[in-house]
């Protein structure tokens, strides 16, 4: 008979139970036992428990399970960067390098500012996946302008298999006043520009004012995120802390414990807008300029640049590029075309120059665009003068308006510049009228009798590139600032029989990824505007074609940065096609000669590296309108523009030298994490687990097949087809279902392990790639400590020889061979169960209080922080519901944060009562 507090194995509930209660009613006896696994209490038989077949013959089955999930528990606590190892995305050495440090720190506020075309995404996405792996973050907001959130949401799901939502403040309306839309996801990804407060709109009500920044603003500060990223976090930084941005920037900075800010160009020449940065992630390390050191910088930013970045194998990650300017000459049968180019550059030069004057800011943005759009193509000046024409139809002189884009003006491609412009700006030149009618007649008769000189040219440079590259299925990549042109060389390559895909603004992600997909398996050319660019990711494509020029080289450079991304196997080419004989060529020419000299000088890779502002948007517009407008001072402007440059470069130079660490990327890191054995352990432990419940009569399976993907069937009847446990099979196997131990399945199988009976006898088993001289008693051991609100657990081995000796070493041996071998059962049972039993315990006590004391001290730590952190989010709360402006709202919403805030000071305060418990989970005698 058992007495109460014995352990066995229940056969009918197949796990092991306690025997807490027994009791005796009309001759019946019955026992109160508790069901480990389940963490439950059933009234049992004694029949029952005498069928429980304790002596039954060991599964070896279940030893390797119960050894492979004891190893998987443990690496979910050790000091290991689990995301690398849990993901679909095989990172690289600087991302890694990034990880660790952002996971150096237990206040994970960090500024991740690798150069342009690094994966600064995949480093934010690796160190979110790592927070919740460790249970350090649930709830999590990425802002990032609104070309990019879909990017995100894309990006998040592929790498990372988080399922982001988009949400637009005014699209997703909350029911009512106490709805907050902010808490309907965990996940979530919002347009940066959709969440700015206003002070103030004209003819709104303080009430409509506050109504709007409730759901926008304050509504998303109260929201308890434990992670808030920012994306080209650099135009938070404002002119002056006044700033909507800024403000913004302050208020989510606030709102979450642990922040990241993602920028290449966080610096840009302007020591206070970084001051103001910086002081986002920790306003006391900061507290005005002069602390902006290299000393308190370098802890909170993350950077690498390209120069230094290698592969896993130490290799450099990025070849070098060519890149190539292709002046295209008017032929005579382009007359009318030159004549068109001509007959627009001095309308333009007119209308920009009578704009300046009358401060019609509208209008000289407009002119910018004409100039061009005539340099684009002929059908895209053409469709422009008409509607332009349509709009001067009823259209006087009159007053300047304020132009609502004018912020983001750096932000909106041609297209999307042009089409605001045509639909906004009401006023007239003097004249204008009949000037655009004149230019429209002759842009007509140039679609309808020409074809485009450009077009041409790139069609011989199609052909001549597939024969140089020896390519039958060689593709392009072109780029032009409008859809017109896009439409006209569509056409044109269609009609030549060579296959085109295209991509605009105008598309949303579903189109998006359907016309990428079709570039990469048919189609031979890809033809996009800037904003169908954004986000594109086509190593599989190497010659890129800027078919119309933007002025700003940063926007050719993102252009480029489509194909010459980490993964290119090949010298990226890009041709810039320029019209010959006209001022942007002259203008281009010297431009790009005198940058390369400003460059080298710095050690700058690209232009990008010290152009990513609005000033600098500003900047070439102004060069090349002066030089159209009065071509005598194209010298002095020029000279001007490489001024600021020169300066922009200098500052880039510094930058680095503020935030280098002056570390050197080593592969042997990167290969001990991706190595890392962790998902081969997870595969084991479900195939172990399942083959046990199938040697137990459950219907179950485990089975790969042959293309590598394995099919497992449950035993609750739930079957998973076509999945992998190795995340670097999903990117050699598109459509394999990445399984991790985030699934509630998988993770369970690691956790509440049964507990050993030491009344039974102890079993033997033959461990085949031990030596075979090895004999001697192996066990499984838990340190736990417990209490009303808080569990922690760590396993440990302890073997002992047939002598009695422990050996630490050999513990861990033994454990390795178990959790890799088949083992091999003996039917015969020790006799010394009683006395290995208490060798056993006494060695697992000695060392389980080194390990209970270590964990301890590392939860009072942990708890220390948890306490700042849960604090400092109460705080940033309070504050957010200080700022509204609806006294009851106020009074409401404070009331509600109080009760929240007492029961979490409850909770800590059961986290601080623990006790310790040691328990035994396998034990087999070694038979050499």
């Amino acid at each position: 008979m058992l007495n109460i507090g014995d352990w066995a194995w229940s056969q009918a509930h197949q796990q092991f139970v306690k025997v807490i209660e027994s009791s005796s009613l009309w001759g019946q006896s019955f026992y109160r036992v508790w069901l480990q696994q389940q963490d439950s209490v059933v009234k049992v038989s004694s029949d029952d428990l005498s069928r429980s077949n304790m002596d039954k013959s060991p599964n070896p089955h279940f030893f390797s399970y119960i050894s492979i999930a004891a190893k998987i528990a443990n690496a979910q606590k050790e000091d290991i960067l689990l995301a690398p190892i849990e993901s679909n995305v095989i990172p690289l050495p600087h991302q890694l390098k990034a990880l660790d440090k952002a996971m150096s720190r237990k206040q994970v506020r960090y500024l991740l500012a690798d150069e342009v075309g690094l994966g600064k995404t995949i480093e934010a996405g690796l160190v979110m996946r790592e927070l919740k792996l460790r249970g350090m973050a649930k709830r999590i907001l990425v802002c990032a302008p609104k070309g990019l959130v879909s990017q995100w949401v894309s990006e998040m799901n592929t790498h990372f298999s988080e399922s982001f939502h988009l949400l637009i403040p005014g699209e997703n309306k909350p029911v009512d006043e106490n709805d907050n839309v902010w808490l309907r996801h965990d996940l979530v990804v919002c347009p940066v520009d959709s969440i700015k407060p206003i002070e103030s709109r004209k003819g709104w009500s303080v009430k409509q004012v506050h109504e709007y920044n409730k759901h926008r603003f304050d509504d998303l500060l109260s929201a308890g995120w434990d992670l808030i990223v920012i994306d080209e976090a650099h135009r938070l930084g404002g002119s002056t802390e006044l700033v909507a941005r800024y403000k913004l920037g302050q208020g989510l900075a606030e709102a979450s414990p642990y922040l990241l800010l993602l920028s290449a160009t966080p610096h840009q020449g302007k020591s206070d807008t970084f001051h103001r940065l910086m002081a986002l992630l920790d306003k006391e390390a900061f507290p005005d300029i002069s602390s902006v050191t290299k000393e308190r910088v370098q802890p909170y930013v993350v950077r690498t640049e390209k120069r230094i970045s290698i592969d896993g194998t130490g290799k450099p990650l990025f070849k070098p590029r060519k890149t190539e300017l292709i002046p295209v000459a008017w032929k005579s049968k382009h007359a009318l075309q030159r004549h068109l180019y001509e007959e627009v550059t001095e309308y333009v030069k007119e209308g920009y120059n009578q704009a300046k004057a009358q401060k019609q800011n509208a209008i000289g943005f407009l002119m910018i665009l004409m100039q061009r759009l005539v340099s684009s193509s002929s059908a895209a000046i053409a469709m422009t003068l008409s509607r332009r024409l349509q709009s001067l139809e009823n259209t006087v002189i009159e007053n300047e308006l304020p132009l609502v884009f004018a912020d983001d003006w750096a932000e909106l491609d041609g297209q999307a510049l042009l089409d605001e412009l045509i639909a906004t700006s009401k006023q007239a030149l003097a004249n204008e009228k009949a000037d655009v009618q004149r230019l429209l007649n002759i842009a007509n008769e140039c679609v309808a009798k020409e074809s485009d000189t450009k077009a041409e040219v790139l069609i011989d440079w199609f052909y001549q590139l597939q024969q140089e590259e020896q390519d039958p299925e060689f593709k392009m990549l072109v780029f032009t600032e409008f859809v017109p042109t896009q439409q006209m060389l569509t056409k044109f390559f269609t009609d030549r029989g060579i296959s085109v895909v295209t991509l605009n603004g105008s598309m949303d992600m579903h189109e998006r990824k359907k016309a990428q997909a079709s570039f990469a398996s048919d189609k031979r050319i890809l033809i996009s505007t800037d904003a169908g660019g954004e986000g594109l990711n086509l190593q599989f494509c190497h010659v890129i074609v800027n078919y119309d020029i933007p002025w700003n080289p940063m926007r050719m450079e993102q252009r480029i940065g489509r194909v010459d991304r980490i993964g290119q196997p090949h010298v990226v080419r890009a041709l810039n096609f320029v019209l010959e004989d006209s001022v942007e060529y002259r203008v281009r020419d010297v431009l790009e000669s005198k940058l390369q000299v400003i460059l080298d000088e710095f050690g700058v890779d690209k232009t990008s590296d010290v152009l990513d502002s609005a000033e600098e948007n500003h900047l070439f517009d102004e060069l090349f309108m002066e030089s159209i407008s009065n071509p005598e001072t194209m010298d002095q402007e020029l000279a001007k523009a490489l001024k600021v440059i020169q300066s922009g470069a200098r500052d880039k130079h510094s930058q680095d030298g503020l935030f280098s660490d002056g570390q050197q990327l080593s592969p042997s890191a990167y290969q001990k994490v991706i190595d890392h054995p962790l998902p081969y352990w997870v595969e084991q432990m479900v195939g172990q687990y399942l083959n046990f419940k199938s040697s137990q009569g459950a219907d179950t399976s485990f089975t790969r097949s042959e293309d590598g993907s394995i099919c497992v069937k449950w035993p609750d009847g739930a079957n998973w087809e076509g999945i992998t446990f190795i995340g670097k099979e999903v990117q050699k196997t598109p459509g394999l279902k990445h399984i991790t131990l985030e699934n509630p399945k998988v993770r369970g199988l690691s956790t509440h392990l049964p507990i050993w009976s030491e009344v039974q006898s102890i079993p033997i088993m033959r461990v085949p790639s031990l030596p075979s001289g090895v004999t001697g008693y192996w066990s499984l051991w838990s340190v736990r400590f417990s209490g009303q609100d808080e569990r922690q657990l760590r396993y440990f081995p302890i073997y002992i020889n047939n002598a009695g000796q422990y050996f630490s070493t050999a513990s861990n041996r033994v454990w390795d061979a178990v959790c890799s071998d088949v083992l091999e059962s003996d039917m015969s049972s020790s006799l010394k169960s009683e006395e290995v039993y208490s060798l056993l315990r006494d060695v697992a006590e000695t060392q389980g209080k080194i390990l209970f004391d270590s964990m301890l001290t590392e939860h009072l730590g942990d708890l220390e922080i948890s306490i700042e952190k849960g604090e400092y989010s109460f705080k940033a709360r309070e504050n957010a519901i200080g700022r509204i402006g609806l006294p009851e709202v106020k009074r409401y919403r404070m009331r509600q944060l109080n009760i929240e805030y007492s029961q979490w000071k409850l909770d800590i305060d059961a986290k601080r009562e623990i006790y310790p418990e040691l328990n035994i989970h396998l034990v087999f005698e070694i038979k050499g």
